[in-house]
């Protein structure tokens, strides 16, 4: 930035611009976007005249003749600059304008003009509506940029919606909804500024001192926010259950009849009705908001026993319960699962079927965990009836999904799904069912539990007290006239024995494992006990998978990555590849192979790559939102099976897949980053190098 005057007859032109600094470069972003070709470029620094700050800079670009802009107008262009500068200086220096309303701060900033909000405020005066939707929906401004009006108007920091925001259940004991909403204030936290006050107008709050009656010995930090998004904190922290209870109603019942010096299992009549009524409204909330576990975690003493959620794989916390209740909810929870309630040195299992305590057809698989000081945890599955995902939506690549189509169409043969618990392989499973379920087709399941049903299956829950387990499921389906069997999980020789000697015999066989990648589950089923003959014969293909988290649509940020973060990314893909024909032969020559497939697939036509990066909005708080499968699909061609028969190695099966074309889990989520839908941490977190 030496405020040297550019003239250039091609801003392309590299040699040009290293003639006047080595650091110079053109940014193609505009050129991109737009499809404009740019070629000469006319550009000055605008100084402030007293003190020389640069105020900024004023280019011209393309004019009717080849080659550099003339003298003329290279003179002409510095005294705009001049004259440009003087005016900076001068706006600058003024006193702001006076904020009127707390939509002026938008004008100011010159995201809508005056007329504009002149003619939205009239629109809504006009209708009787509120002023915000008219500005997101008729000016498409965002939340956070009225919320940052909003902010800069009353003198306090705005406070954007958080979905993830734990409820301040002590804050809101004696607060009603309807108070709530009518007043347009709501508590948040309590942090080292104070209570932390949510209101669409803190300045009126602040004044008729409503809050601090509520709170009168405590500080209170006021913070602003869109109406919508104080509605939308309301509904999170009020929102109503399949009965007319709320959380913060139960608890603050259960509170009023509890003893802080008592922790046995004896509770009256009203708190054990108040009891039921909370654990059904946690596991209600809990499948309204998509979690897949409830996590019951007592805490020793007079600490309260807290619950958290497990949501698109991440823990959050939901309420805490009062410590003397600590008993009592865990005994509820073993009541509603027929477990012994006198046992509590040792782990239990157990079932709900959740359509016996409320209208919502869903079962839980429960745990219950010995912890110290004579305290049970208890860990609960939610698992809602649901029907298959297409296998075409499951975010297999192209490649991957062609190859899967055409191993799953065959007769028989046996095809594993892999990875560790809650990665979805059930639901992927499914999905290759949904996509070969035709009426001409006989498909016998086993499951533990049931969790996908689909028109047409022959389903079957295990029941191991009854002595119904899978492998007896698996003898019992061939005497049944199957064309498909899938059995829910794969653990033992047995059952493995059993799957192979159904897949020889002419019928198709799905199944789970409970390994890390393809060519581990191979040698891990050969170190069960198989024969290498029989099995090789069998597979058709084995597909490891994991879940990690999408990026925000509504919020990811767009980025140009330098050389350095596509080298690292480069280095990251290739450092499972170093065992194939290609980087034995000439790394460099693989490596830039990779590179120029990266160019043509998912660079643009100058080949430079858009990348993302996680923000955060109203929708995902985080930066992310929902969850995609990474694949690593392996098939058993004839390479592979004498490689079976063999007993190679895992880290041969590995080179022999790679060289054939099947890319590994981290391949495939890096491929997943390039094509903007995560990010690198992500990608690292669940795959292990």
């Amino acid at each position: 930035l030496t405020g040297q005057t550019v003239n250039l007859a091609d801003v392309y032109d590299s040699a040009a611009l290293r003639a006047i600094s080595p650091e110079l470069q053109f940014r193609h972003e505009v050129d991109d976007t737009t499809g404009f070709r740019a070629r000469e470029m006319l550009a000055a620094a605008i100084n402030d005249p007293e003190s020389g700050a640069r105020r900024g800079v004023i280019q011209l670009i393309n004019h009717n003749s080849e080659g550099p802009f003339s003298a003329i107008a290279e003179e002409g262009l510095l005294g705009l600059t001049q004259t440009l500068g003087v005016a900076f200086s001068r706006h600058i220096s003024a006193p702001p304008a006076q904020l009127r309303s707390r939509f002026d701060a938008l004008v100011a900033d010159g995201l809508i003009t005056a007329e504009e909000l002149a003619e939205v405020t009239r629109d809504a005066r006009d209708s009787g509506a509120p002023v915000e939707p008219l500005l997101i929906g008729t000016l498409d401004l965002s939340h956070a940029e009225i919320g940052a009006a909003a902010s800069r108007f009353y003198g306090v920091p705005y406070e954007a919606f958080n979905a993830d925001r734990v409820k301040p259940i002590d804050l809101l004991r004696n607060l009603k909804r309807e108070y709530v909403q009518q007043n347009h204030w709501l508590p948040l936290e309590e942090t080292t500024e104070g209570v932390v006050i949510m209101a669409v107008d803190p300045e009126q709050i602040r004044s008729s001192r409503i809050a601090h009656n509520v709170f009168p010995k405590k500080r209170l930090a006021f913070r602003v926010t869109t109406r919508d998004e104080f509605e939308r904190t309301v509904n999170q922290f009020f929102e109503p259950s399949l009965d007319a209870s709320s959380v913060d109603d139960l608890l603050s019942d259960l509170d009023e009849e509890s003893d802080d010096g008592i922790f046995s299992d004896d509770v009256n009549a009203a708190a054990d009705n108040e009891l039921v009524k909370l654990v059904n409204k946690i596991i209600i909330d809990a499948y309204k908001q998509g979690a897949s576990d409830i996590h019951v975690e007592p805490r020793p003493g007079k600490e309260k026993t807290q619950i958290r959620f497990r949501k698109d794989g991440t823990l959050v916390p939901y309420i805490e319960v009062p410590a003397s209740y600590r008993n009592p909810l865990v005994t509820r929870i073993k009541i509603m699962c027929d477990l012994d309630i006198s046992e509590r040195r040792k782990p239990q299992d157990g079932k709900i079927k959740f359509r016996k305590y409320a209208p919502l057809d869903i079962e839980l698989r429960v745990a219950t965990i010995p912890t110290a000081g004579g305290l049970e945890d208890v860990v609960m599955r939610v698992l809602a009836n649901s029907e298959p995902i297409p296998l075409d939506e499951l975010g297999l690549t192209p490649a991957n999904l062609e190859m899967l189509k055409g191993a799953v169409a065959k007769p028989y043969g046996i095809f594993f799904v892999c990875g560790p618990t809650g990665s979805g392989k059930t639901t992927t499973l499914h999905s290759i069912l949904g996509h070969i379920n035709t009426p001409d087709t006989k498909i016998w399941t086993a499951e533990d539990p049931v969790e996908i049903t689909q028109k047409g299956l022959r389903q079957v829950q295990v029941n191991r007290k009854a002595g119904l387990d899978f492998a007896t499921m698996m003898r019992a389906f061939l005497r049944a006239d199957p064309d498909v069997i899938m059995v829910g999980e794969m653990r033992d020789e047995e059952t493995v024995s059993v799957g192979i000697e159904a897949s020889l015999t002419g019928h198709l066989v799905f199944s789970t494992l409970h390994t890390n990648s393809a060519p581990e589950s191979v040698v891990r089923l050969l170190d069960m006990g198989m024969d290498p003959f029989n099995f090789s014969d069998a597979l058709l293909g084995v597909l490891a998978q994991r879940l990690t988290k999408r990026l925000c649509k509504h919020c990811k940020e767009a980025y140009e990555p330098d050389e350095t973060e596509i080298g690292l990314l480069l280095e990251e893909y290739c450092a499972d590849m170093h065992s194939t024909p290609a980087f034995i032969a000439d790394p460099e020559a693989a490596r830039q192979a990779v590179l120029a497939h990266w160019r043509a697939a998912y660079a643009n036509e100058k080949g430079r790559f858009t990348l993302y990066r996680p923000v955060g909005c109203v929708e995902c708080t985080q930066g992310y939102k929902g969850r995609l499968g990474l694949h690593e699909l392996m098939l058993g061609s004839d390479r592979i099976k004498q490689m079976i028969q063999e007993r190679a190695r895992v880290a041969e099966l590995l080179g022999a897949a790679l060289s054939e074309g099947m890319r590994t889990l981290r391949q495939d989520g890096l491929e997943k980053i390039l094509a903007g839908i995560t990010d690198l941490k992500q990608v690292r977190k669940v795959c292990v190098r």
